[in-house]
């Protein structure tokens, strides 16, 4: 019996589950399905355009993250996070894995074009391209700045899910792209900080790695700065009220407070706590969004 065949007869479905990051797609889902209701008029949703657009964005991110295993297969193979994933135990074959991630690709820009709009659909593809070629292929092993750069294929589904309503790109959608965009570099280091042994392991120029960890304090320090301005801007542009202002400066202030205690406690989980937090502080804000449409927004 060929390897090839016995890797196939190892593999279930919770392996091709697996290769799509669902924790990480949930996270992407949320911010698309926040992005579709604040476009459109409270208690005027489209449900059955809402279940296209999160099938096919969520399609088209779960092929980015397969084809991000495909390419990483090997480094993920030395590091501690990610050993165990399913293409470097060999549960799937890296052909297996590729096919797969090509028929999600296919049937998100099939569902995206026939119930939502072309432009959903472009945006959706390009977005899964600028992760898993242009991030994972080059920016990710070419420069520590590379989450900076590469980090804008991952707050596009606030933006996706605002063009399935509207099929335009309007400035309230770029607004909620940059939230993401800022608060991704002081999410992502964090998490670096905690792993910085795994990404010196095979090479990788993260930022911890390239230039030390209390660099990249410094770093998270100033972009949870920066995006705690950006939060402030769609109360600032008309866009949210008072109750998300309200939520904005509380999340914002204690994220500043977890980047505080990293920077200056000697705790040794302080990074994961902050990388923690990261993640529920951006549920947190998109959710104080949809609260503010719904409760502020004259109906």
């Amino acid at each position: 019996m060929s390897t090839q065949s016995t890797v196939a007869e190892r593999a279930s479905w919770q392996d091709y589950f697996d290769l799509c990051k669902p924790k990480v797609v949930a996270l992407l889902l949320l911010t698309a399905i926040i992005g579709f209701v604040l476009a459109c008029p409270p208690y005027e949703i489209d449900m059955p355009l809402l279940l296209a657009a999160i099938t096919g964005i969520g399609l088209g991110s779960a092929a980015g993250a397969v084809i991000n295993q495909v390419v990483e297969r090997e480094s993920d193979a030395k590091m501690a996070r990610t050993e165990n994933r399913p293409l470097p135990q060999g549960r799937v074959s890296q052909q297996n894995a590729f096919i797969f991630a090509l028929l999600l690709a296919a049937g998100s820009v099939f569902v995206l074009t026939v119930w939502v709009n072309v432009l959903t659909a472009v945006l959706t593809f390009a977005s899964m391209i600028g992760y898993a070629v242009i991030y994972t292929m080059y920016l990710k092993k070419a420069t520590p700045q590379n989450i900076v750069i590469g980090g804008l294929a991952g707050a596009t589904p606030p933006l996706l899910g605002w063009t399935a309503v509207t099929n335009s790109i309007d400035p309230e959608g770029l607004l909620l792209v940059l939230i993401i965009y800022t608060w991704t570099p002081p999410h992502y280091w964090a998490l670096a900080i905690h792993r910085r042994d795994d990404y010196a392991k095979v090479n990788l120029p993260m930022l911890p790695v390239t230039h030390g960890i209390e660099f990249t304090k410094y770093s998270i320090l100033g972009y949870t700065i920066l995006m705690i301005m950006v939060t402030l801007l769609p109360y600032l542009a008309f866009m949210r009220g008072w109750i998300y202002l309200l939520a904005a400066v509380l999340l914002g202030g204690y994220f500043l407070y977890k980047v505080l205690l990293l920077m200056f406690s000697s705790r040794e989980n302080a990074a994961i706590r902050t990388f923690v937090y990261s993640i529920n502080y951006l549920m947190l804000l998109f959710i104080a969004m949809v609260v503010d449409h719904y409760l502020l927004t004259p109906v």
